[in-house]
């Protein structure tokens, strides 16, 4: 016995095309089977490794000599070879020439092709099923009694459900593709190659790369390799004929036996049964350059085709490829954009390094091709399971957006969010978290501007989300810790923030629509500019303040701005400045609001300022932001005096810092100041600025920079 293993670099086996993809898995899994039962294969490099006890020449003489073809026959679609067909003819000369051989390598392709026409005798079948009645009884047939050796050609080609039949994609349907067939493709190449041995020398090419100029057959290669099947801008010239090096497609095809398909019931879905194969789900048009809505239309499916690094048998991928196991939230992967979550999450088996992601586009009439749009590396995203709060609601979303009702801008919603995921998904950070969230907010907005359309389809508003969605957004930016500040606005009175954007209220634990009553005028948020939005939010709180009441313990009707997040002076300086992307503080506040503010503690900074005093706002913001505070300043509150804010926002800052200076002495706070005015100042975006909640620390430095000293008498 010999006990020295070989190590194979096969060169003519790479990730892609998915023909060359098959064709390595084609290969561990023949030799183990037939020649040596402790072959193991791995990916490195993009190019497949076989450990084997064969030399290099004995593995190709176990080809060219021993290696007997699996019986794949499919006598229930086009060109089969078994009927009369003229389109037949070419596989019914194939099929005839294999049972004519006495070659023991073909005995079992021969005893399944006999089988064949006995099940075809027994249903008085002489012509193709022309109706899926009939050709569903002839699959039960086919399953019944056709030899075990052809029953994993069965299980990859076609499911029989309970009142269905399923076809996995990696095959076409059932082993066709098209006006083609698979099936006469293959006994063809096995006449060429096995019987009349016309290709010996296009074996070693097929496996170890080495160059041969003679290698290409007339054989079309089904939708496995684009580049090969020939057709406009594929030569030299305008059009190029098919070619293939005939082992190539011998060897895919064995290749996809590795795949078994299974009718599976699944909990969240209604049908009786679906479709459940390796690794293959719905096609979602985005992660990738190309990526648009008709994508999915005219796509059969994707598939994401694990790598491994480390040596495995046979017998231990093929258990990986039956499970196919990729999870998210504990339920099977339905869709392109759930699969790359669970490989950001681990939910997908273990020893797999990487994926190669294909979709099955339409692009020549019924022709499909398998067309590779990215590579995936396996590795934990902890922010990803922060998807978890959204998981049922985004199924929701996706199903009323794909409904015939919904408006334009729901779909564009739904790209943008999943987009925003896929991407996290890929690589974590905080700027990509916070994509996620401004994603999420612009399809809660989506939906509240879409009444009717939001009533039909009954996606309730974002769940809230949990406050480890703010810990890990956070990058530190001036416009994050103003769009928080804005977000976490809070008063038991009056209400938050969000109500202020999108129609909805949260008396529970969940966030519900109004649709009538004087809340839904509660949101002013528009698609206007951002001063404009925070000044329409202050008069609005002001006005349900005196309506509704907001008073402090001392019984004062105070401003209804306390919040659990603060923004800083230095970054009111900058936004009164204009030194801040305005558009991104504003995506960041729809994003913000769903996050579930009362249980995030409040932030207290220190009362230690290390910036200079020139990074504070001046005096016209101090004055007017203390008369529109939420926190006592010295000890006493500032009753809320509404004509200030009328006359900041007519441009007269000077008559609204004099008004304010006089509130202040009336609220026994003396100012230092009687009025204060800037030239040129852009008054709506200082009234704008008062909006931002800041500390209790930093409302007493405002106080020193524009009231008298605590021991000065008024």
């Amino acid at each position: 016995m010999n006990n020295e293993t070989y190590t194979h670099r096969l060169l003519g086996c790479s990730t892609i095309p998915l023909s060359s993809y098959l064709k390595a898995i084609g290969i561990l899994r023949l030799v183990s089977e037939q020649a040596d039962s402790k072959a193991r294969g791995w990916w490195s490099g993009d190019v497949f490794h076989l450990e084997t006890t064969l030399s290099e020449e004995m593995l190709l003489n176990f080809f060219l000599d021993q290696y007997q073809p699996t019986p794949i026959v499919g006598p229930w679609g086009a060109r089969s070879g078994f009927f009369k067909d003229a389109s037949e003819n070419s596989a019914r000369e194939a099929l005839f020439e294999v049972e004519s051989t006495s070659s023991e390598r073909l005995m079992n392709f021969r005893t399944s092709i006999i089988a064949v026409r006995k099940v075809l005798e027994s249903l008085n079948s002489s012509e193709k099923a022309d109706t899926s009645e009939a050709k569903r009884e002839l699959m039960m047939q086919c399953r019944s009694l056709l030899p075990d050796e052809v029953i994993p050609w069965l299980d990859a080609t076609y499911v029989l459900l309970q009142d269905d039949t399923k076809y996995p994609p990696l095959l076409g349907t059932g082993g066709n593709e098209g006006s083609g067939s698979y099936t006469s493709g293959f006994s063809q190449q096995v006449v060429s190659v096995i019987i009349k041995r016309e290709w010996d020398h296009a074996l070693r090419p097929a496996i170890f790369g080495s160059l041969n100029p003679n290698l290409a057959s007339k054989q079309t290669p089904g939708h496995f390799f684009p580049d090969a099947a020939g057709g406009p801008n594929s030569g030299s010239g305008f059009t190029g004929a098919s070619s293939l090096n005939p082992w190539d497609y011998l060897l895919l095809i064995e290749g996809t036996l590795m795949f078994a398909a299974a009718s599976a019931k699944r909990l969240e879905h209604r049908e009786g049964g679906t479709l459940s194969y390796p690794f293959c789900v719905r096609q979602v048009g985005v992660g990738y350059g190309s990526a648009a809505s008709n994508d999915e239309e005219s796509s059969r499916a994707e598939m994401w085709l694990p790598v491994w690094e480390n040596p495995c048998s046979s017998s231990e991928i093929f258990n990986v490829f039956s499970e196919g196991r990729a999870q998210v939230n504990g339920r099977n992967a339905k869709n392109g954009l759930d699969f790359v979550r669970s490989i950001a999450s681990l939910g997908i088996d273990r020893g797999i390094d990487e994926f190669v992601r294909y979709s099955f586009q339409q692009r020549n009439g019924l022709s499909y091709f398998a067309v590779p749009i990215g590579r995936f590396h396996v590795s934990p995203q902890p922010q990803v399971e922060l998807l978890q709060d959204i998981d049922s609601w985004l199924g929701s979303f996706r199903r009323a957006a794909a409904s015939e009702n919904a408006p334009s801008s729901a779909n564009r919603a739904l790209r943008r969010l999943e987009a925003a995921i896929f991407e996290l998904c890929k690589h974590h950070g905080a700027l990509r978290l916070q994509a996620v969230l401004s994603a999420l907010g612009q399809a809660e907005h989506v939906l509240a501007i879409s009444s009717t359309w939001r009533k039909d389809s009954k996606v309730h508003p974002v769940p809230p989300l949990s406050a480890k969605w703010l810990d890990q957004s956070d990058d530190g930016s001036s416009e994050f810790r103003l769009a928080a500040s804005l977000a976490a606005i809070y008063t038991p009175e009056i209400g938050n923030m969000r109500q202020h954007l999108v129609p909805v209220e949260q008396s529970g634990r969940w966030p519900s629509w109004v649709d009538t009553g004087p809340d839904v005028l509660n949101v002013v948020w528009t698609a206007g500019s951002i001063e404009s939005n925070l000044v329409a939010v202050i008069q609005r709180r002001n006005n349900l303040a005196q309506r509704l009441g907001n008073r402090s313990t001392s019984g004062t009707l105070v401003f209804p701005g306390n919040s659990r997040s603060y923004a800083t002076l230095r970054d009111i300086q900058r936004f009164i400045q204009s030194k801040v992307r305005d558009d991104r503080i504003s995506s960041l506040v729809r994003g913000l609001v769903l996050i579930d503010w009362r249980n995030v503690p409040p932030n207290r900074d220190s009362n230690e300022d290390p910036e200079s005093i020139d990074a504070y706002p001046d005096a016209v913001y101090s004055i007017l932001k203390l008369c529109h505070s939420p926190h006592p300043i010295r000890g006493n509150d500032v009753s809320l005096e509404s004509g200030i804010l009328r006359l900041a926002i007519a441009n007269r800052l000077g008559d609204a810092t004099q008004l304010a200076a006089r509130r202040l002495l009336g609220s026994n706070l003396p100012p230092s100041i009687r009025m204060a005015t800037r030239l040129g100042a852009n008054s709506k975006r200082i009234v704008a600025a008062t909006l931002f909640p800041i500390t209790w620390f930093d409302t007493q430095k405002l106080a020193r920079q524009v009231l008298k000293p605590e021991s000065t008498n008024v």
